[in-house]
């Protein structure tokens, strides 16, 4: 199993917008360059990007480790940003914290989460206020690689 597999790791910069994508976005070109099914691709290119755009606005950037495998494609973010005090609330559609000058780029609209959880099959975050979050979200694959 060990020689089925790919590790791809990303660093993500905070307040960096015009990087912001760019870890999702390489990662679908690699998903597509190993005939990955387009609908799992889709999947995974939303909830990594998703969770990206989160470490850029609230996390103060942080790295995403991802794992890919005959099985699964797993997305590991962790970050040392400031910590989510609610999940439950952090979770809710429309929920968000990003500041206004966020809101004005088009970003914050509180769906991050949400979307993160909608297109994977698995997503478990563990989060300490003041010490960071890391979030591990796996896709189920079914191609051989």
């Amino acid at each position: 199993m060990a020689d089925n597999k790919i590790t791809m790791r990303f660093d993500v910069d905070a307040n960096n917008f015009s990087a912001a994508g760019e870890a999702s976005t390489k990662l679908k070109r690699t998903l597509k360059q190993l005939s990955i099914a387009p609908e799992v691709i889709r999947r995974v290119a939303v909830a990594m990007y998703e969770g990206e755009i989160n470490m850029v606005i609230h996390a103060n950037g942080g790295v995403i480790d991802v794992e890919i495998t005959p099985e699964y494609i797993k997305m590991i973010l962790a970050d040392n940003g400031p910590g989510i005090k609610d999940i439950n609330l952090a979770m809710t559609e429309g929920y968000s914290t990003a500041a206004d000058s966020v809101r004005e780029l088009g970003f914050g609209a509180g769906m991050g989460l949400p979307n993160m959880k909608k297109y994977t099959d698995d997503m478990k975050i563990t989060t300490e206020v003041g010490k960071g979050t890391t979030i591990e979200m796996l896709v189920k694959n079914s191609v051989e690689l």
